[in-house]
């Protein structure tokens, strides 16, 4: 289906701002051509739209024959039943009004599409017949932000998935210098069993924290353990409890900050460091002639875990060229509670031993070769 070629200018101006302006992380999941005449011009692709922390994927269908038409949208197999221009809606007057020399259309249609199915499926989960399920939507539906989702059919579970936008911290502007485009964000992902009755015990939801890629930098969401899920009273304790969480995980950069600067004295200047999140240093370290980098990995949970360190030679290189490595080294002397100065004054009486058998190491590699 998918084949090589360009689309035609008109139709890339569009694409492109979309992919470039949306608000939400757009992706071409592929392009292909739909015209015998003009095989190698792409005017039709399937585009993959973030939803409820999922993806939606919609074919919007051009014309190369016809440039000036509008594009046709076609919907998912689980969505048969959206049908978002069955009544007059800001939908219609943007198809009957195109121009499609204006950039910005594509995206005006696909965000309105979009609003339109989070109407679709917040009423198709408003006509599932679960008490309970009802009574867990008038506690958060007035949450800003909120996302639902209605899974079902012959190979799927019926399933409700609630994405719900949690604390609203300016996290970019607690961090000095954080390149950050946008500020991180977290959702509480709640899938709800339904349909199952006669006499059955309804089953508590699956809960699971999702956060924005940024956040990996300072704070693993991953870590983070769920407290039992108790309805009305639950966001609120939660939000709370991920806020402390995140206030002292800004904290440990500092932390973090201060040890690069411990292990200076003993090594040397960084000839590398990171300025924002303290997460990586890099130092040149010598053990006679042979000289040899020290990288360090540093945690978000440090202290309470240690640095990955990582020996670089800079006098051996293997069969492809690349300069030999060590494996991750964690297992040196090290304790939470000291002070930094003295966390990096083992770390370099450590190295001073662990030098002479890296040393050993790139030596028997080179002769392997």
């Amino acid at each position: 289906m998918a084949s090589d070629g360009v689309p035609p200018p008109l139709i890339a101006a569009q694409l492109n701002y979309l992919l470039n302006h949306f608000p939400l992380s757009v992706k071409v999941d592929q392009m292909w051509s739909g015209s015998k005449y003009y095989p190698g011009v792409l005017d039709r692709f399937t585009i993959a739209i973030p939803y409820c922390l999922d993806v939606v994927k919609w074919d919007v269908i051009y014309n190369v024959e016809s440039p000036m038409s509008a594009p046709d949208v076609i919907f998912g197999p689980d969505d048969e039943n959206f049908h978002p221009l069955s009544a007059k809606s800001k939908t219609d007057s943007l198809l009957d009004d195109w121009n499609s020399r204006d950039p910005t259309r594509l995206m005006a249609l696909i965000q309105e599409l979009r609003d339109r199915y989070v109407e679709y499926q917040k009423k198709r989960v408003a006509e599932v017949d679960d008490d309970r399920l009802k009574f867990e939507i008038s506690t958060i539906v007035f949450r800003e932000g909120i996302e639902m989702y209605m899974s079902s059919g012959a190979e799927k579970p019926e399933e409700v998935r609630f994405a719900v936008p949690l604390t609203d911290m300016n996290i970019d502007k607690m961090v000095p210098g954080c390149p950050w485009r946008h500020p991180p964000k977290i959702y509480l992902q709640v899938m709800y069993p339904v349909g199952r009755k006669y006499g059955s015990a309804p089953s508590a939801p699956r809960l699971k924290l999702v956060s924005t890629s940024e956040l990996k930098a300072i704070f693993s969401i991953e870590d983070v353990k769920l407290p039992p899920w108790c309805m009305a009273e639950y966001l609120p304790h939660l939000e709370e409890f991920l806020e402390k969480q995140i206030l002292e995980a800004v904290s440990l950069i500092d932390v973090r900050r201060r040890f690069i600067e411990a292990l200076a004295p003993l090594f040397g200047r960084p000839l590398e460091a990171d300025p924002v999140f303290c997460r990586k240093a890099t130092f040149l370290a010598g053990s006679g002639v042979f000289t040899f980098l020290v990288h360090f990995m540093i945690p978000t949970q440090f202290p309470k875990l240690p640095p990955a360190l990582m020996l670089q030679s800079s006098q051996h290189l293997n069969s492809q060229g690349v300069p030999l490595k060590s494996l991750p080294l964690t297992d040196y002397p090290w304790s939470p509670r000291w002070d930094v100065s003295l966390m990096a004054e083992r770390i370099f009486e450590f190295l001073a031993d662990e030098a002479l058998n890296f040393k050993r190491y790139c030596n028997e590699s080179q002769l392997q070769h």
